[in-house]
């Protein structure tokens, strides 16, 4: 995980203050955003990463793929297309343990 290091001076409180570059109506749907919230911009936006982060953390794209497929095939046929597939995949060494 990339941290800030001795890139960037880190203030006392632990924050540290950058600049982006964002649309104009995005901005104003967040400035919109965070007065309905009662928060600062800069929480609404630290909350919003953070958000963003979760979900991306998740995201597998291998697994994806597999529940489309397993989704797309019904009952029995599923587990044995995926035993089948998972058997190709090993006995052609393209999955590694």
């Amino acid at each position: 995980m990339a941290t800030t290091g001795d890139r960037y001076d880190r203030s006392y409180s632990g924050l540290l203050k950058v600049a982006v570059s964002i649309p104009n109506a995005l901005f104003d749907d967040a400035e919109a955003a965070a007065a309905r919230l009662g928060c600062s911009r800069s929480k609404l936006y630290a909350k919003a990463l953070e958000a963003y982060l979760a979900v991306e953390a998740e995201h597998d794209p291998v697994t994806a793929r597999l529940d489309e497929i397993a989704a797309e095939l019904e009952g029995a046929e599923a587990g044995q297309a995926l035993d089948q597939i998972g058997h190709r995949l090993i006995e052609d060494g393209k999955w590694e343990w």
